[in-house]
């Protein structure tokens, strides 16, 4: 359909579409019809193409406590274009292909004025079941009741309302299977390599866990120079997918006898790797990664999503003679209007790697489907479509 003519008809009103609604934590998505509103003031109503599945939209759809709340529509890894706008929009028009982002990136405030962070304090990060401006839904089902959304894109939706500053426009040319990965997982893997942790070149780098983030953050590394990249994970078999990607070097952190990863990444590594990255979501292992770590210029980036009342517990004396350093790492420390298109870029010149991440591709009614690979770890990223 031309979107011209659609955006036409459907400007300024609501419109009725399918949406795959969590109603019960950890029960199949059921899709069913929903209204979505026009766009308000700083807004832009988006038809979803494809959407792909991320562990986080896993971890709070099992979730039973706060902050998770139903019914709600998941999804925040995506890629669309611009049915219509609302009042004070102009870096966006109907037409436009864009990705939405779940971290704002407004332009104004002195955060994303600066090089130092990507973290918003006009539109800070959260995982809120509402717009970020005004705290309203855009979402009802056909009996009128609010649905919640998701990390400010709700993308498990044939059409989606997100704030202007969760938005990317981007060269429509660029596959759309491919350019919606950087909407999260591949941009904060790739990201925290190359813009958190600034990697060196000829650097030594070890990453715990080789799930799809884990595996971003050795494609950064690759990217950034590093010599020896380090892959721990319990599964022998992720080493093979790992290569793929820049991991040189594999530990199977189920099999080191009486010595723990750290002592076995130290004594192959001659005192610590001089990046550390915490991708799987535990504090342990995080405790792990900073002993893994080089003494006097180590950094251990943490990027794994904990439980909320999880603790660290480090020895005092032990941070202040080490001299390392431990940092958290929200969608890679990128800025997401600047940076993503850069690294479409550098995917059109074949050297940022896309296409390996993408195993499965699903139609929307299957999107059960894509829950169950990720859940049985059968899958890296699987892509869901909206009309194909």
């Amino acid at each position: 359909m031309d979107n011209d003519k659609l955006s036409s008809k459907t400007a300024g009103k609501p419109i009725r579409c399918r949406a795959a609604v969590s109603r019960q934590p950890g029960e199949p998505l059921v899709i069913e019809e929903i209204t979505v509103a026009p766009p308000g003031a700083y807004e832009v109503r988006i038809r979803i193409i494809c959407t792909s599945l991320c562990h986080s939209d896993i971890i709070v759809w099992k979730l039973k406590v706060p902050p998770a709340c139903f019914p709600r529509i998941l999804g925040h890894e995506a890629i669309g274009v611009v049915e219509s706008v609302g009042e004070n929009v102009e870096e966006v028009k109907e037409g436009d292909t864009v990705i939405p982002t779940f971290m704002a990136d407004c332009g104004d405030c002195a955060d994303c004025r600066s090089k130092k962070s990507n973290l918003c304090s006009k539109l800070p990060f959260g995982v809120k079941p509402w717009m970020p401006r005004n705290d309203t839904t855009r979402f009802t089902d056909l009996n009128g009741e609010p649905l919640y959304h998701f990390l400010f894109v709700s993308s498990f939706s044939e059409y989606t309302v997100v704030d202007v500053a969760h938005v990317v426009k981007i060269d429509p040319a660029i596959p759309p299977n491919r350019a919606c990965l950087l909407s999260c997982g591949v941009s904060t893997g790739v990201g925290a390599a190359w813009r958190t942790a600034n990697v060196e070149a000829g650097s030594t780098v070890a990453i715990f866990g080789l799930g799809s983030i884990g595996l971003a953050v050795a494609e950064g590394a690759r990217l950034c120079g590093a010599t020896r990249i380090i892959g721990v994970d319990l599964n022998p078999e992720k080493f093979e997918i790992g290569q793929r990607f820049g991991v040189t070097e594999f530990v199977d952190s189920s099999s080191c006898g009486d010595k723990s990863v750290s002592q076995v990444i130290n004594e192959m590594t001659g005192g610590g790797a001089d990046y550390c990255f915490e991708s799987v979501g535990l504090s342990s292992l995080v405790q792990e990664a900073y002993a893994s770590c080089r003494k006097g210029w180590g950094k251990t980036i943490v990027l794994g999503v904990d439980r909320p009342e999880a603790q660290l517990n480090f020895n005092s004396l032990e941070v202040l003679h080490s001299g390392k350093t431990i940092t958290g790492s929200l969608f890679g420390g990128i800025k997401a209007k600047s940076d993503i298109p850069i690294l479409l870029k550098r995917y059109v010149d074949k050297e940022l790697h896309l296409d390996e991440f993408v195993t499965h591709e699903v139609k929307f009614e299957d999107i059960n489907k894509a829950f169950n690979l990720l859940i049985e770890g059968k899958c890296i990223r699987c892509v869901i479509w909206m009309d194909k």
